[in-house]
């Protein structure tokens, strides 16, 4: 894998979630989803951390390497995360560190907030689910519904777990799966045409796992790799201003 070449750094995208709002078993594929977009490079969670309401975050945040922003909540019954989030927000806006940012939350209180970066011509996206009110959905260039990753997740679990059963022999020793990081990192680079870029998917392999090395599976490089799951993807050469570049696709 080092020895293959990166595509160059793409928009720089900031994901903030409001932990109060939103679900904790997602974190993996709302760092997919906000990956399509650009290299995710500030990831922050917002709550009030001596809750036992916020214990759900703790060890995924830590493996995502999220940072833990604490907000006490001064009044009983009153959500104060919303307010420090849009005060980073803005700072990061007017820091001019990224190029486009990720709002994790259902709350109608973060409307003004994708209205005011949305302003500024830098992209916003939203991530909710479908009880979100419609002014923040509108608020926002790009809007996905936690239902359908919910759904996505399911159907990605259904077909390792089948893909598990069906591909050991009894008493076969177990063999560690590239699958589900690859089909990641496949998933946040693939264009409408259903075709990727290997030298992107390689920096989407990097966003998801820095640790991401071929060599763990038996190969040298990333294209030796996904050549060797011919069960599971093609590939084609295209050249493109002057220079073959391999695409990828997954097959059904």
């Amino acid at each position: 894998m080092a020895n293959e070449n990166l595509t160059p750094l793409r928009n720089k995208i900031a994901i903030l979630i409001d932990g109060d709002n939103a679900q904790s078993s997602l974190l993996p594929q709302m760092i997919v989803e906000a990956g399509r977009h650009g290299q995710v490079t500030v990831r922050r969670i917002y709550g009030d951390w001596t809750t036992n309401s916020m214990n759900s975050w703790k060890e995924t945040l830590n493996f995502h390497a999220f940072q833990p922003i604490q907000q006490f909540r001064y009044t009983i019954g009153k959500n104060a995360t919303d307010s420090a989030m849009i005060i980073d927000a803005m700072d990061l806006l007017h820091s001019g560190v990224v190029d486009g940012f990720c709002l994790v939350s259902s709350d109608s209180d973060y409307t003004r907030l994708a209205t005011r970066i949305r302003e500024t011509g830098i992209f916003v996206m939203g991530i909710g689910e479908k009880k979100t009110p419609k002014p923040f959905v509108n608020a926002c260039d790009l809007f996905v519904y936690t239902e359908n990753l919910v759904a996505e997740k399911k159907a990605a679990q259904q077909k390792q777990a089948h893909t598990k059963k069906t591909g050991k022999a009894k008493g076969e020793k177990e063999e560690l799966d590239p699958m589900p990081i690859l089909s990641q990192a496949f998933e946040m680079t693939v264009g409408q045409d259903g075709w990727a870029r290997l030298d992107t998917m390689g920096n989407n392999l990097y966003q998801l796992d820095p640790g991401f090395d071929p060599r763990t599976y038996g190969q040298k490089q990333l294209s030796r790799l996904i050549k060797s799951l011919k069960d599971q993807f093609e590939m084609r050469t295209q050249e493109i201003a002057g220079s073959p570049i391999i695409l990828v696709r997954m097959k059904e």
